[in-house]
């Protein structure tokens, strides 16, 4: 293996090799949920707003530039709201819970010496 060959000369190969298989072991919450949130959901709601606004535009305009414009406004404007509201609800969520998880692995990986 390439890797294998790389740590072949290093001194602290025993030690590093320790510590990268613990890490790797580390047991944590899924991040799906959060992926979906941050970067699948903004993309959903600017798409179904824009043909939403738009057809609704559709209704009260003819002109095609009117249309436009506003499934664009609305469509940015929802986006960013949908943005700062998940943002906020994140921070309250998992405000603590970062500092928890990495005091805990260091505590695991010094109580493992």
């Amino acid at each position: 293996m390439n890797g294998q060959k790389k740590c072949e000369g290093c001194s602290q190969r025993h030690a590093c090799r320790e510590i990268y298989g613990k890490l790797g072991g580390a047991e944590g919450a899924s991040v799906t949920l959060s992926v979906v949130i941050a970067f699948l959901a903004p993309i959903v709601i600017f798409v179904v707003c824009l043909a939403v606004v738009e057809r609704a535009a559709g209704l009260f305009t003819a002109r095609f530039a009117v249309r436009t414009a506003l499934g664009l406004v609305s469509a940015v404007a929802a986006t960013l709201a949908w943005v700062l509201i998940a943002g906020r609800i994140n921070r309250r969520i998992s405000k603590n819970s970062g500092n928890r998880i990495i005091r805990e692995q260091g505590t695991r990986l010094a109580g493992d010496r």
